[in-house]
């Protein structure tokens, strides 16, 4: 914390003021931890979930607890125009995003079929137009001031095309190729793109169950939202292009990569019944 907290002093420092961070998912997961990290250190914050009433209670936790402004914003961000809408709201609420923290994400793991269409569009519209237009949007505006971070978060199955995660794991390869390719056309202006590729990481995202995440978390398969959220916050404000924590990241992909293609359709036959 103390290294974060010196991150945020200089910032204040240089700018007047403590960021203002923007958190899309920030009702739970690693989306709540990003916001209670950045509010411990007095950080103003607009959360942003289609969780309505765990947002409002984790809002009003955060504000008592840390005594910083929290805004709470319901919305579906899979909509067609939802990062347009959420910029009208900040216009309207005067708030200025200093950090926007692209966090909120679906899942599944199932056979791509015509029954599952509506999940498909709205992982397509989460993961893909939402994040894209939010950091174009908010960030002309960062370009504008000469500062800001934009944070992205992909994951390590941008690496891992599977059978079961096909949708997934296609979206976090974009997100993973945005971010990279923002980053240059950001720097010039004095914002830093960063992007986040977690490996496996106990939220309540993937469904699993409560006994299984704690026995990933202890032998070390699994981590913990509180290690990536620091850790992506630290490099963040390092300005780092990519971020690739765990070792999982380093030797899971190459093994899965060199699977026999035969394995690899026995496995999934197994897996999908």
């Amino acid at each position: 914390m103390r290294v974060l907290t010196r991150h945020i002093n200089r910032f204040e420092k240089k700018h007047g003021h403590k960021p203002f961070a923007l958190i899309t998912g920030g009702s739970s997961g690693m989306g709540l931890q990003y916001a209670r990290f950045l509010a411990a250190e007095g950080c103003n914050l607009l959360l942003v979930s289609n969780q309505q009433q765990q947002l409002e209670e984790q809002a009003t936790q955060i504000a008592k607890e840390f005594n910083v402004s929290v805004i709470s914003h319901f919305q579906d961000l899979a909509a067609a125009d939802a990062a347009e809408s959420l910029v009208k709201f900040c216009d309207e609420q005067k708030v200025e995003i200093d950090i926007l923290i692209n966090n909120a994400g679906m899942f599944f793991f199932k056979e791509h079929t015509a029954a599952l269409m509506g999940k498909i569009d709205a992982i397509l519209g989460l993961h893909i137009n939402t994040v894209t237009k939010l950091s174009v949007l908010f960030g002309e505006k960062m370009k504008a001031r000469g500062y800001g971070y934009i944070l992205i978060v992909s994951s390590m199955a941008s690496r891992l095309p599977m059978p079961g995660i096909t949708t997934y794991s296609a979206t976090k390869a974009y997100l993973r190729s945005f971010g990279r390719s923002l980053y240059f056309e950001m720097r010039e202006y004095g914002v830093g793109v960063t992007t986040v590729c977690p490996g496996a990481i106990a939220t309540p995202l993937y469904n699993l169950n409560p006994k299984l995440l704690q026995f990933g978390v202890r032998i070390k398969v699994i981590g913990t939202p509180q290690w990536l959220v620091r850790r992506a916050l630290h490099r963040m404000f390092h300005r780092r292009r990519l971020v690739q924590p765990g070792a999982m990241n380093v030797y899971l992909p190459p093994l899965i990569a060199i699977l026999p293609k035969v394995l690899v359709g026995h496995l999934w036959g197994k897996f999908k019944q």
